[in-house]
């Protein structure tokens, strides 16, 4: 069986609060393999970006296992997490905040290059530079530009420039289009499935619009107040989408239908719990159309129901 490039095992991310302990992440289990894309849907608070930035050490894990290639992660002293940054990458949401608006281009860009002494020599660096914003669509007449100068799109390829400078095998992209027009969005989406192709690059793909992730993602998770209540392979998952809390994200789709605009519009009934010390049992109870008595006090972990289908719901695996 062929190893995971990074998978986690019970992960999970909780923060203090005056009222009690926010389970931002509980009990994650995922894996993705080299050159493939895990996508990660749910609504906003659901605690996609904050797992993305747990997998990349830029927020320390509460409890669980990350293993990266084999290795624990969550283990590994300060030299060798420090090495690990050139293996794993993050692109952030915004693509005007995440870069330094003192620096230009060429700086951003080979800013990772400079701290992990990838290269040394400065016609080396600038070489380097040149070649990644030809890879990401970049003129290499905006090597000196500042990110103000540009449109959105532009700023995004410089974050994926930057987090490509030093090879990682694996990258987190947290919303990397929800800032961008439709048109530019398609533009950026397809260069990283471009760019996975020719470098075999593993992606975890965090979004709520649910049109992206299935053009991108080889599979699909499904997250709720912190829990991944589904998963399957993405053309699974929408073909035959068994928890109600992925039907009612699929009904939320818009259709480019004329027809269908009489149709009524399907909305998820009640309020969320709250994800701070919450209670046992299902935490989307509250709000299901089908839940029974039993699923206010139990929880129910991930059950296999088909294929590399799993899903955490009493109705699905009676």
């Amino acid at each position: 069986m062929t190893q995971p490039l990074i998978e986690t095992r019970n992960l999970k991310k909780y923060f203090r609060t005056p009222y009690g302990s926010l389970h931002a992440v509980d009990d994650i289990n995922i894996k993705i393999n080299r050159g493939e894309t895990l996508g990660v849907v749910g609504e906003s608070g659901c605690g996609k970006s904050t797992l993305g930035h747990v997998l990349v050490k830029l927020l320390d894990a509460t409890d669980g296992e990350i293993y990266f290639e084999g290795r624990d992660i969550l283990k590994l002293d300060k030299r060798r997490s420090k090495e690990l940054r050139t293996e794993m990458q993050i692109i952030f949401q915004d693509p005007y905040t995440s870069l330094n608006p003192r620096m230009t281009v060429a700086q951003i860009i080979a800013e990772p290059i400079h701290a992990n002494k990838i290269l040394r020599r400065k016609n080396e660096i600038t070489k380097r530079v040149l070649e990644l914003m030809d890879v990401v669509g970049l003129s290499e007449r905006l090597f000196h530009t500042y990110p103000h100068e540009l449109d959105g799109g532009r700023r995004q390829r410089i974050g994926i420039a930057r987090a490509l400078a030093v090879n990682p095998k694996f990258i987190v992209c947290d919303e990397p289009v929800s800032a961008l027009d439709v048109s530019i969005q398609a533009q950026i989406l397809n260069l990283l499935m471009d760019l996975q192709e020719s470098m075999g690059i593993a992606y975890l793909f965090i979004t709520h619009d649910l049109s992206v992730v299935r053009h991108i993602s080889d599979e699909i998770a499904v997250m709720y107040l912190g829990q991944c209540v589904e998963r399957a392979p993405a053309r699974e998952l929408f073909e035959n989408p068994l928890h109600p809390y992925t039907k009612a994200l699929l009904k939320a789709i818009p259709e480019p239908n004329m027809k269908g605009r009489d149709t009524p519009f399907e909305t998820i009934q009640g309020e969320p719990i709250s994800p701070i010390d919450p209670s046992p049992g299902c935490r989307f109870a509250a709000r299901c159309e089908y839940a029974a008595e039993l699923c206010a006090t139990e929880e129910y972990a991930l059950n296999e129901v088909g294929p590399n289908h799993v899903v955490a719901c009493s109705r699905c695996i009676r």
